[in-house]
């Protein structure tokens, strides 16, 4: 009985050191692994550490170059500007990654802009930091430089959506508040980087600026006609009011701006420009011949249209001393008069071939359609554009439609309410 109860304290004894031992080496593991954990997270620690390190330096670059860039300006401003004169408007290029594009368009501009650059300071505003653009641009000498820096993330608002078209509309904005807020324009004409410009470019827009200021239904002055196509223009003198907004070189005034800034769209901005609720009846002056030229066939929209609308467009090349002109017929309260009466005096043709009996009528001719899809077959028959951007055609004032036919006759394709509404 005594050995048994001495051989039960031997395997006590034994079970309590190998108890102690299995403890020891489980505090050494766990401490070996806290150890690791800590040694890890100290890593991270460091690794955080250097990462905002990191941020606070490209923070500090950007604030650099966003000073340089601002004293670059100011200079380049200082010594466009006259002191003497008040600009008639700033004239800004958009550019982004087209260095080639945009030498072609600096070039025409200067060209007819250097006998009045005082009246029209020309500023380059490049999106984002293609060296090349920034190069071309600063090897002018004629012209103040801004980059539009912007690191945000872009979410498009439907899958598949171009990034370009977001980042253009940022562009847009920042430029234009820049421009009206910081250097205190009254008003900005905007080119792109693919655009030439006609001689008499400057003396339109100095003309249609009395126009701005005198008559406040007309929201913008566009030196483009969608329909300026060489086979559909005639005459270099004539202006037309239009419901439709034409963009591709057009002066806005500071007023406009502070409507259209606070709510500017995220992408797309021209086609919002288009809608309703946003020019809220207001219209636009455009030329029938174009002032403007657009040679980009490469760019965001990917050359859309540009062999059928775009290359065949007709470039004025008629000067024309617009402040001598007498443009009041543009007034809204003469416009609709002075619109109605040549509409009135065009010979109404009707029938499903009413296209093939204008071809054998002498003089002006009006055509009308029952609906959008009646309107697009027409269109599409003569070679116009097609497109409506909330129920109104391009180019349309009071949904007539106006473009020339075999040289100087007009063809008015009008709306099932558009007499009444021009009182005819």
């Amino acid at each position: 009985m005594a050995n048994l109860f001495c051989d039960f304290r031997f395997l006590l004894l034994i079970a309590a050191v190998v108890f102690i031992y299995i403890q020891v080496e489980s505090e050494n593991h766990c401490t070996g692994q806290m150890r690791l954990l800590i040694d890890q997270i100290s890593m991270q620690q460091g690794q955080i550490v250097a990462f905002e390190d990191e941020r606070k330096r490209h923070f500090e670059e950007r604030l650099q170059m966003k000073t340089l860039l601002q004293d670059l300006e100011r200079k380049g401003l200082q010594q466009l500007t006259d002191k003497t004169q008040v600009p008639v408007a700033a004239v800004v290029i958009m550019a982004c990654n087209r260095a080639d594009y945009l030498d072609k368009t600096i070039k025409s501009v200067l060209k007819y802009q250097t006998p009045v650059a005082s009246k029209y300071p020309v500023f380059v505003s490049q999106d984002g930091s293609n060296p090349d653009v920034k190069k071309k641009a600063l090897s002018f000498d004629r012209l103040a430089y801004m980059q539009h820096l912007d690191y945000g993330e872009v979410e498009t608002e439907r899958p598949g959506e171009l990034i370009a078209y977001y980042k253009i509309a940022r562009h847009y904005k920042w430029a234009l508040d820049q421009l009206f807020y910081i250097h205190k324009f009254s008003r900005v004409i905007i080119l792109e980087d693919d655009m030439e410009i006609a001689p008499d470019f400057f003396s339109y827009f100095e003309a249609a600026a009395m126009l701005l200021d005198k008559d406040k239904t007309i929201m913008a002055v566009s030196s483009w006609n969608d329909n300026g196509q060489k086979q559909f223009v005639h005459d270099p003198y004539l202006l037309y009011r239009s419901d439709f907004f034409p963009g591709l070189g057009w002066m806005l005034t500071k007023s406009i701006w502070d409507e259209l800034s606070p709510k500017w769209p995220k992408a797309y901005w021209d086609d919002w420009l288009r809608l309703k609720e946003n020019h809220k009846g207001r219209q636009f002056i455009r030329p029938e011949v174009c002032r403007t030229y657009n040679f980009g066939e490469h760019g965001s929209s990917m050359g859309q249209f540009f062999k059928q609308y775009l290359e065949p467009i007709k470039l004025n090349d008629v000067q024309i001393d617009w402040m001598s002109m007498d443009l009041s017929y543009l007034m809204e309260d003469k416009y609709v008069k002075h619109f109605a009466d040549v509409v009135r005096k065009a010979k109404p043709v009707y029938g499903n071939d009413a296209v093939m009996k204008a071809f054998n009528v002498a003089g002006d001719v009006r055509i009308e359609y029952r609906d959008q899809s009646d309107f697009e077959n027409i269109a599409r028959q003569f070679g116009i554009f097609e497109e409506w951007k909330d129920g109104i055609p391009r180019t349309a004032y009071k949904g007539v439609v106006v473009f020339r036919h075999q040289t100087q006759r007009r063809i008015f394709l009008v709306g099932p309410d558009s007499l009444e509404r021009l009182g005819i």
